[in-house]
């Protein structure tokens, strides 16, 4: 979509016709609601109306209720922050004191949006036109006050009261990339940022050793899914390392104290991938009485029961042959004819493995196959 069909989505006439085309979406098709439409209308403008239209179905999933008056591009809807987790970090960044943020490649607004209803008063800036234009309408959409700038982010001032959020691309012409070398801005201009006043959305598979001296990183989960770690500039960090789980938000600082270690216990708890990789796992361990079934995997056990946001929870059944033939019979035996296995530390293809032994009966089985003190063991468990 270009800025001038944008521009006349807008407009009273093209307000009409995304009203006509979400109404009548579903009970005709794509095909002949556009071919009605384009005798009314100019034929671009009925694509981008048939497409936004799309997209706001698509989005409900990261922006709730609100989708149905934003606006959205394929590309920005795929890269932009879900809104739970943009809530998040704006009630944090509200609670160390920010009135201010500039958003550095704003996108279409996702996190201004969760920034100014977090009360903070908000800046965009975004080289793409038309994604700044569509911030820019995202906001008066949703009735939110804020200010959208078409420009290099690089090159912006950053107001005395106003903390810099940055969220870098994370892809190039081949891809989604994984490493901070191929980040724009450059991933050496966002260190300079947090140095100060400044927050960082990078990809949650940012090594420890990458994250700058006195900044906190922050790996976040919704739903079960690690989505992001956010890195803290040091006036905000709190702790060196940090995991936090949505919805709850229960969050877990890292602190790097050896857990104990011994063998499997009443209970199997499997750590969120937040806590993992924010190598709180021992952590966890602590605050469920727990220790670590090996110093090398991440699982925790304990003969606690302790429902917690923080991991899943398994009750351990019985301890099974981990080798196939013995474990066959073993599952036979049971009558089980439908098995899922969990593995973790150990050289398996679980989709394989439950192919070649055929298994066949009423029951249903959960094994988990890990090493347990260096030792590969089969665990028949029961979830939580």
């Amino acid at each position: 979509m270009d800025l001038e069909t944008f521009e006349q989505l807008l407009t009273a006439q093209g307000q009409t016709l995304l009203a006509e085309v979400a109404a009548r979406a579903g009970v005709e098709s794509d095909l002949g609601l556009g071919t009605r439409l384009r005798k009314t209308y100019a034929p671009g403008l009925v694509a981008a109306a048939v497409t936004q239209n799309h997209l706001r179905g698509k989005a409900v999933a990261k922006f709730g209720p609100d989708a149905a008056r934003m606006y959205f591009t394929h590309d920005a809807l795929e890269q932009s922050t879900r809104m739970s987790v943009a809530t998040h970090r704006a009630a944090r960044l509200a609670s160390h004191g920010g009135t201010a943020v500039v958003d550095l490649g704003c996108g279409i607004g996702g996190d201004l949006i969760a920034l100014a209803r977090a009360g903070l008063r908000v800046r965009g800036v975004e080289m793409d036109p038309v994604r700044a234009m569509i911030a820019a309408a995202n906001l008066t959409a949703l009735g939110l006050e804020g200010k959208v700038l078409c420009g290099d982010a690089t090159e912006a001032t950053i107001g005395p009261d106003e903390v810099a959020f940055i969220d870098p691309a994370r892809r190039d012409a081949r891809g989604r990339t994984f490493s901070t070398a191929d980040l724009q801005p450059p991933w050496e201009w966002v260190r300079q940022l947090l140095a100060g006043r400044a927050v960082a959305k990078v990809m949650p598979g940012l090594a420890h050793d990458a994250v700058p001296v006195g900044v906190e990183a922050e790996w976040v989960s919704d739903g079960g899914d690690l989505v992001e770690a956010c890195l803290w500039g040091a006036p905000f960090a709190t702790a060196a390392r940090r995991a936090t789980v949505l919805p709850s938000g229960r969050t877990l600082l890292a602190h790097g104290e050896p857990a104990a270690v011994a063998d499997v216990g009443t209970y199997l708890y499997e750590p969120d991938d937040a806590v993992i990789r924010a190598g709180a796992v021992s952590e966890l361990a602590a605050t469920i009485g727990g220790w670590l079934p090996d110093p090398h995997i991440a699982y925790v056990s304990s003969d606690r029961l302790d429902p917690t946001e923080l991991a899943r929870g398994f009750r351990v059944v019985d301890e099974l042959p981990f080798r196939e033939k013995p474990l066959k019979a073993a599952l036979q035996v049971r009558r089980v004819g439908t098995l899922t296995i969990k593995k973790r530390g150990v050289d398996i293809v679980p989709e394989e493995l439950v192919r070649r032994m055929k298994l066949k009966g009423p029951n249903e089985a959960l094994v988990v196959m890990t090493r347990v003190q260096g030792q590969g063991r089969a665990l028949l468990v029961e979830r939580l």
